[in-house]
């Protein structure tokens, strides 16, 4: 008896232990499954997106200080002064830093720079701070340009020009013998839709535990004009922007909510420096962490041309 009862317990804890490692592979896909789940509602879903979009403006360049060069060098070639040289170096030195003490060591970076001498000698000037080993790489983007102001200038022409495209509007009005704001709409536009298509395509994104970074080096009115069509805002708001200052930079950061924001990196202060309104740095808040107030004019400071339609009433008759 007592041998036949060992027997029984034994049997059983045998067919316990069968039925427990069938079910392991069974526990183990569905906790995979849940694991999916649960990633793809969160963070994760943005892991092939840069973290950052940084835009940077040149440093000071030889004109700067001489207005004169204008009327003997093609703007193009037009060089940075050792004043110049110094910013872009302490732009690096801020961006890296910036870069690295907010991330894991596992980060990278991807330039894209304007083909104009100031731009491009700014972007070596801020290489020193990065490592060969932290660049995706580097491409020349021919659309970044700065505005054509037409060939050699005379200062007093310039001067004069400056006067009268502040008075008619800096997008609609067209340089003599160069471009509009608008133009250069165009053409900024059109990177931009490249570079999100790229962003999508994962162009930027080697390994999902890898932060990446896009730095653009470009000009004061391409920079504005970045903004305006990445933030879709009005021409009236972009008339309101102001430049950055000479190798100063603006940081772009990646919310949780997928959207990217100045708001994380730049206070209220700054933000209006840069000629952004009060809805727009409120804008630039919501982005970066949701909704922080509600909105009493509902829809119309979201939309422009909302305040032209008639006002909602209960005894609406809806024809069908």
């Amino acid at each position: 008896m007592i041998y036949h009862s060992n027997n029984t317990t034994q049997t059983t804890i045998v067919s316990s232990l069968q039925h427990f490692l069938l079910l392991i592979p069974f526990v183990y896909l569905l906790k995979m499954s849940l694991n999916k789940i649960i990633t793809n509602g969160t963070h994760n879903t943005n892991s092939h997106l840069p973290k950052r979009i940084i835009l940077v403006r040149h440093g000071e360049l030889s004109a700067n200080v001489d207005i004169n060069v204008y009327g003997t060098t093609p703007n193009h070639k037009i060089g940075l002064t050792e004043k110049g040289i110094e910013q872009a170096k302490q732009s690096g030195n801020q961006i890296k830093k910036l870069i690295s003490e907010n991330a894991s060591n596992n980060w990278k970076v991807f330039f894209y720079v304007s083909p104009a001498e100031r731009t491009r000698r700014t972007l070596r000037e801020m290489g020193g701070s990065f490592a060969k080993r932290r660049v995706m790489g580097v491409k020349e983007e021919y659309r970044l340009r700065e505005l054509n102001f037409g060939n050699f200038n005379d200062p007093a022409g310039i001067e004069e020009i400056k006067k009268e495209r502040f008075t008619y509007g800096r997008f609609y009005y067209r340089v003599p013998g160069g471009e509009s704001g608008a133009e250069v709409y165009d053409r900024i536009s059109s990177f931009v839709e490249c570079l999100r298509r790229d962003i999508e395509m994962k162009k930027f994104c080697h390994d999902p535990c890898q932060e990446s970074n896009i730095i653009i080096v470009t000009h004061g009115l391409s920079n504005r004009i970045f903004l305006m069509k990445w933030f879709d805002w009005t021409i009236e708001q972009f008339e309101d922007l102001n430049r950055i200052k000479l190798g100063e930079f603006q940081v772009l950061q990646l919310g949780e909510g997928g959207e990217y924001s100045l708001a994380f990196h730049h206070d209220d202060k700054k933000l209006q420096e840069w000629g952004l309104s009060p809805d727009m740095i409120e804008n630039q808040k919501c982005r970066a962490y949701g909704p922080t107030r509600v909105n009493s004019q509902g829809t119309s400071d979201v939309y422009p041309f909302m305040d032209c339609f008639a006002e909602d009433s209960d005894d609406e008759i809806t024809i069908i």
